[in-house]
This record gives structure tokens, C-alpha cells and sequence, in this order.
């Protein structure tokens, strides 16, 4: 699934995406109608207006979230948020809707519902669990109101 445009930026690269995925030749003009379409504006100077010209950012604070953390699904949402040096990466502290349990042994157990990592622009913690996956793996799944 391609995630909503949030940016003119980025609905323009889904047009130019479009565009060129089309199986008949198409301009980019009617490729940013489709986009405005698709997003349910009137026309592409609606879409225009009302999307972001913000730059792109990376998470913030409130943003709603799901993934893995330590293998184990969650959802939640963005607590606290700062960028690393140079852009490299997010330290993200997530709050879990609901205590995630990070043990496997069944006469144990250790809940988790905030936590703080290190992640990637994509989003994935670059320490890794004995057998590789990454501690914490998340998405953004959409806004969420304070």
C-alpha cells in the first residue's frame, strides 16, 4: 500500500509515478489530476493549495505508529521525538496502546508500553536481535490529535 501524499513533494512524485507505470503514454498534468482525484480534491490547484509545502520530515510527536518491537506487534504512537546529527536517524520514545510483553518464556513475564530507540529514516532500529531482526521495526500509520 503507497502511503497518502502528505506533501505537494510527495503527490507530485506519485503523479511522476504514475506517469510512468501508466500503460499509455500520459502527461504529468493528467497524472496530478489523477493524484488530486485520488486524494479527493476537485482538481490538482485544490490539491495543491491545500497539501503540505512543508519539507518532508521525518516523525513527530503524536504521529500514530505500528510495527514490531522485539518481534512482537504493537501499536501506539510517537511520544517524543529528535533527529540525530546530520539527519542520520531518529531517537524515537513510543508509547504502545497496550503493554507489550517481550519474553518468550511462558513463566515469565517483563511488559513494555514506553520505549526509546534509535531508528533509521525507514524507520528500523539499527541493533538487532541474535538472529537479526531488528529490535524495533515501525510505520507510521497516521496523525493523531493531541
Amino acid at each position: 500500500m503507497i502511503p497518502r501524499p502528505r506533501t505537494r513533494a510527495q503527490a507530485k512524485a506519485r503523479a511522476k509515478q504514475i506517469k510512468a507505470e501508466s500503460p499509455s503514454p500520459i502527461s504529468l498534468s493528467a497524472a496530478l489530476e489523477q493524484v488530486a482525484a485520488d486524494l479527493g480534491f476537485r482538481d490538482w490547484n485544490t490539491a495543491s493549495a491545500r497539501l503540505s509545502n512543508e519539507p518532508e520530515t521525518g516523525w513527530q510527536v503524536g504521529d500514530r505508529v505500528s510495527g514490531h518491537y522485539l518481534k512482537k506487534p504493537f501499536e501506539g504512537r510517537v511520544h517524543a521525538v529528535r533527529e540525530l546529527q546530520g539527519g542520520q536517524g531518529y531517537e524515537l520514545t513510543l508509547h504502545f496502546d497496550s503493554p507489550v510483553d517481550v519474553v518468550d518464556w511462558k513463566s515469565f513475564s517483563a511488559f513494555r508500553q514506553r520505549v526509546k530507540m534509535l531508528v533509521s529514516a525507514q524507520g528500523q532500529s539499527w541493533n538487532k536481535t541474535s538472529d537479526g531482526i531488528p529490535h524495533l521495526i515501525v510505520e507510521r500509520i497516521g496523525a493523531f490529535a493531541i
